[in-house]
């Protein structure tokens, strides 16, 4: 696991440094610090990471700006910060977890917990997805997302009355894990957001569809089938 640690203050940057070598042991392949901004971007404009550690405040510099700028790519991002107020607006934006400062290492192994189960959500679920277009980044609305297609290391994002496709350099595990609770995974290559499902359909050989509101089908796996079935039918009452 590479991770990269953005925190302006040295001994609290060595304390989290400290607790992640002891978190991760072997798992932890390379661990960059970094004290500003400036020196994060340029490293992470080179290099692939797995994880951003991520303080808001860096020498008077907003946090959110990498924080927005970074979201596109592959790296999961868990922000540590004394600004515990701008917890809900970093969840909106799609970080894995959000721990409030003075740092414990219990709270950090939980978090850092979140990256190699996948059943772990964020505590929130984003409001946006971060997706670059044409050299720029673009925030989507995830309340406009109907449904989600994994494409390699990559995720397709077809949204809710529109033929035009997003491609998102995270995959499909782990924007899953920032989605809120409405989306689904049905099967290993598509989560759907079960509020744009209007009927399943089983046809002959055992084989599972969720037909959406625009009549699009997707494949439902088959040990998903009963829990969606259960998923929609609760959603009913």
């Amino acid at each position: 696991m590479r991770v990269v640690i953005v925190e302006d203050e040295p001994l609290l940057q060595q304390r989290i440094a400290r607790f992640t070598r002891n978190i991760l042991g072997k798992k932890l392949t390379h661990l960059g610090q970094f004290l500003t901004l400036s020196e994060a971007e340029d490293y992470l404009a080179d290099n692939e990471v797995d994880l951003l550690l991520l303080d808001l405040n860096l020498q008077g510099q907003n946090g959110f700006s990498l924080l927005q700028n970074q979201l596109a790519k592959a790296f999961h991002t868990i922000v540590i910060s004394a600004y515990s107020d701008k917890a809900i607006e970093a969840f909106e934006y799609g970080v894995l977890d959000f721990i409030a400062k003075p740092l414990e290492e219990h709270r950090l192994a939980k978090a850092l917990a979140k990256l190699t189960d996948n059943t772990l959500r964020s505590h929130y679920g984003c409001r946006y997805l971060s997706v670059k277009k044409h050299a720029a980044i673009e925030l989507i609305e995830v309340a406009n997302i109907a449904w989600l297609k994994a494409d390699g290391h990559y995720s397709e994002i077809h949204l809710i009355n529109s033929e035009e496709v997003y491609l998102h350099s995270k995959s499909i595990e782990k924007i899953q894990q920032l989605l809120p609770e409405q989306f689904e995974r049905i099967h290993r290559s598509y989560v759907v957001n079960i509020n744009q499902v209007a009927r399943l359909l089983v046809e002959s050989g055992g084989r599972y569809f969720a037909q959406l509101r625009d009549n699009t089908q997707l494949p439902i796996g088959r040990t998903k089938y009963l829990a969606i079935k259960s998923h929609i039918e609760t959603k009913k009452y």
